[in-house]
């Protein structure tokens, strides 16, 4: 849906019609490809995302509020983190989208900041006393997911010109070869979609981020949970 000159064949007007067309035209199995790619990659990275993530938000909210919660504590830790995971992710994600276009031949720190600050802020309202709460993991994950994913969805549109390379777009506007830098990419969306463009495909995203975050959070929280009560556990029997 973020095709911005996508094949004829290839054009979506909302997620039902895409996914049905994708199986109809490319086959039951399409929607999976590059999954592969994913899970080879999403181990390593999620492993240093979180792990940096309550490292440096521990220290920087000991140093900024004494031990207290800070969003801007959260929104730096999770910076920091996504810098980390997507070093690991971004190779993938790149031949994991060159393996999703269309007709493929190939076969085979803004978000994070808004996403942990949400996250963050939700469980403040809704799970003050910071307790295991398997609920309020899946709404506060659901919601940061959510919010972030809708606010970056320019940048993701430009970051998929730049990992896809779509011929016909770049031939539209008269860029011959490979368009390089965000900057580029910023200009050629507009100029081929409007402000409109940049928000191609966010209902999709947003879609595809709230039950992934939700899943991703209360799994964390969980072991979490699990691992320093074990650990507890094991101190008082000593």
């Amino acid at each position: 849906m973020q095709s911005l000159q996508p094949d004829p064949k290839a054009q979506y007007r909302s997620v039902y019609e895409a996914l049905k067309k994708i199986v109809l035209t490319e086959g039951f199995w399409r929607p999976l490809r590059g999954i592969n790619v994913t899970m080879l990659g999403a181990g390593p990275a999620h492993a240093m995302y979180f792990a940096c993530y309550e490292k440096m938000k521990k220290t920087l909210s000991d140093t900024i509020q004494h031990g207290g919660n800070s969003h801007l504590a959260n929104g730096i830790a999770g910076s920091v983190a996504t810098l980390l995971h997507d070093a690991v992710m971004n190779p993938a994600e790149v031949v994991k989208q060159r393996m999703q276009m269309f007709n493929s031949p190939y076969k085979s720190v803004l978000a994070c900041a808004i996403h942990f600050i949400t996250y963050e802020f939700m469980q403040e309202q809704i799970n003050p006393r910071r307790e295991y709460n398997p609920q309020s993991h899946i709404v506060s994950g659901a919601l940061a997911g959510a919010v972030a994913a809708a606010a970056t969805t320019p940048l993701d549109v430009c970051k998929t010109l730049l990992n896809t390379q779509e011929n016909m777009a770049l031939s539209s506007v008269n860029i011959s070869g490979h368009l390089s830098g965000m900057v580029n990419a910023f200009k050629t969306v507009y100029q081929l979609g409007g402000i409109s463009g940049y928000f191609r495909g966010v209902q999709a995203r947003v879609i595809y981020q709230m039950p992934s975050t939700a899943i991703a959070w209360s799994v964390y929280e969980f072991f979490k949970y699990f691992l320093t009560k074990h650990k507890l556990e094991k101190r008082t029997s000593f």
